[in-house]
């Protein structure tokens, strides 16, 4: 499959819609149980999407395709508050699921970017979008002048993690969900970096 995309930094305003979307599609296996129903999830995800923590893949029309977001110590690509989870799901419900979600939290470290999800619009996967993708992270930690990229990729995802080996991704270990695998619906994620 052929598809044309250009590769820039952000998203279009006009996108955020397809780009929570997109982005549910990709996750929802993940985060469903937790964010459910789909019309909140997508509310939320909508609301908090930070295009500064965002590289796109655009076709020529300026349709979204895909995008990688990453998280800094300045935010993140998907950056909500406790105040986004109640304005979208209720007192007692944003909290028991901003607790939950605290869990899959990663943590910023020095000299390396932390990938924050990447995903393709199903029509276009097979194109190198994902790859494209995957090497403007790299060069985003490049300009920021850091060594490493770090991603977690989950045990139900194998296509994911043969994309990354095949990037020069290492694994370097590996966290399980323990009781909380029904709900995340994995079992263990695996950290893998890249050094530049």
């Amino acid at each position: 499959m052929t598809t044309e995309f250009s590769i820039s930094s952000g998203f279009p305003e006009d996108q955020r819609k397809v780009a929570a979307l997109l982005f549910w599609q990709a996750f929802s296996g993940k985060l469903g149980k937790i964010l459910a129903p789909e019309e909140k999830a997508l509310r939320l995800i909508e609301r908090i999407l930070d295009p500064d923590h965002a590289i796109s893949a655009l076709s020529p029309e300026g349709k979204l395709v895909g995008m990688a977001g990453f998280k800094s110590p300045e935010g993140a690509f998907v950056d909500g508050t406790l105040k986004d989870m109640t304005a979208i799901y209720g007192h007692f419900g944003g909290l028991w699921r901003g607790l939950l979600l605290d869990l899959l939290e990663r943590e910023t470290e020095p000299d390396i970017l932390l990938m924050d999800g990447i995903f393709v619009a199903e029509s276009a996967r097979g194109s190198g979008i994902g790859s494209a993708l995957l090497e403007a992270i790299c060069e985003e930690a490049r300009r920021r002048n850091l060594s490493r990229v770090r991603l977690d990729v989950i045990d139900t995802n194998p296509r994911a993690q043969s994309l990354y080996e095949r990037f020069d991704f290492q694994a370097k270990s590996r966290e399980e969900t323990g009781p909380f695998k029904r709900l995340f619906g994995f079992s263990s994620a695996t950290r893998m970096e890249r050094v530049l």
